[in-house]
């Protein structure tokens, strides 16, 4: 699946209500406010439903940041354009 990092930035501040502006490559657990582990869990339920994908425990645990988002989604097949 193709998509771009606009459909992930979207989700993401969707999820954490922050202005889509607000995200960038650097983003993660660390500086987006919000992201607490309630915000994580919904984070990784709009993660599958927006990508179609299932994600395992371990992998839901690993995204904690944009770079490693797209990097476990890059596991499923969803390839990123920019």
């Amino acid at each position: 699946m193709q998509v771009s990092e606009q459909k992930l930035k979207q989700t993401l501040a969707e999820v954490f209500g922050v202005p889509e502006e607000s995200l960038t490559a650097d983003s993660s657990m660390d500086n987006v406010p919000g992201w607490d582990s309630l915000k994580h869990l919904n984070l990784v339920l709009a993660l599958e439903e927006q990508f179609q994908v299932s994600l395992t425990e371990e992998q839901s645990l690993e995204i904690i940041s944009f770079p490693l988002i797209k990097e476990v989604l890059g596991e499923h097949g969803v390839v990123f354009t920019t």
